[in-house]
């Protein structure tokens, strides 16, 4: 324990803050990722030690902590991008990919392309899932003249002749509780083994699901006159809690003093 209290609550001050401006500072540099989400801190105080109990107790308390970090899951603009394969959702849902291993995640980032094989896939090369689970594959990907994604997700591909083909319908997840998403770097959600409540990947425009504009992207949500204005806070918060330290190295060494 500490000779004086406030040494305590200064450490706990710069270890707590420094967090929160590790939040901030993701937030900002994260504005302009397509689909992201930013998050913000919430703080506690920590236990306090009670001096005296009774029905008047006497406590002093022990300093600062983390109570949580939430995401903000509102939607972002959407900017148009003129590319038919980029995606995005006007309302809820997340789009499902799934990796080599057969892995899926969630997202709201739809920057697709499609391949040569027919497969839609984002940046990672993982398959954009249909309204059934099973990945897109439009097989005659190398000799349409354009492929189209309606809002309600249906794929249609236009031969060189006019002639029309209609395949898979790019599916969407509605999750309910979306605390329980857990990122993965790249733009994905975890939603397996989170205890997320999610439901079964359907039609877009359907079921409480929002539409698929084709040619957008979601941009991210990241107000930066908020986050600038939590920045200056939390700085100065810390600059605080560090004086906080300062000042009680002085009195500390005024204690030590008092034996000269």
């Amino acid at each position: 324990m500490a000779l004086i209290g406030t040494l305590t609550s200064g450490i706990s001050a710069l270890k707590t803050f420094s967090k929160g401006l590790e939040v901030i500072g993701n937030n900002i540099a994260n504005v302009n990722t397509t689909g992201y989400k930013s998050s913000s801190v919430s703080f506690a105080d920590t236990f306090s030690n009670t001096l005296r109990g009774g029905s008047s107790p006497v406590q002093i308390g022990t300093g600062v902590q983390i109570a949580g970090i939430s995401t903000t899951f509102t939607q972002g603009s959407l900017a148009s991008t003129g590319k038919p394969s980029d995606l995005s959702v006007s309302g809820n849902g997340y789009f499902v990919v799934q990796d080599a291993n057969g892995a899926n995640y969630a997202t709201r980032d739809g920057n697709f392309t499609w391949q040569e094989s027919g497969n839609l896939v984002n940046s990672q090369g993982y398959k954009v899932l249909d309204a059934a689970g099973v990945a897109i594959n439009v097989a005659t990907v190398t000799t349409a003249v354009s492929i189209t994604v309606g809002d309600d997700g249906s794929v249609t591909a236009f031969a060189a002749n006019g002639t029309s083909t209609s395949t898979q319908k790019v599916g969407l997840l509605k999750i309910t509780d979306e605390t329980k998403l857990l990122r993965r770097g790249g733009n994905l959600l975890d939603f397996a083994n989170t205890g997320a409540v999610v439901g079964d990947i359907a039609t877009a425009a359907a079921n409480g699901l929002g539409k698929i504009q084709s040619g957008s992207l979601e941009l991210s949500n990241v107000d930066l006159t908020e986050q600038f204005s939590d920045l200056i806070t939390t700085q100065r918060s810390f600059q605080a809690g560090s004086r906080l330290i300062t000042v009680s190295d002085s009195v500390l060494e005024d204690i030590v003093n008092l034996k000269r």
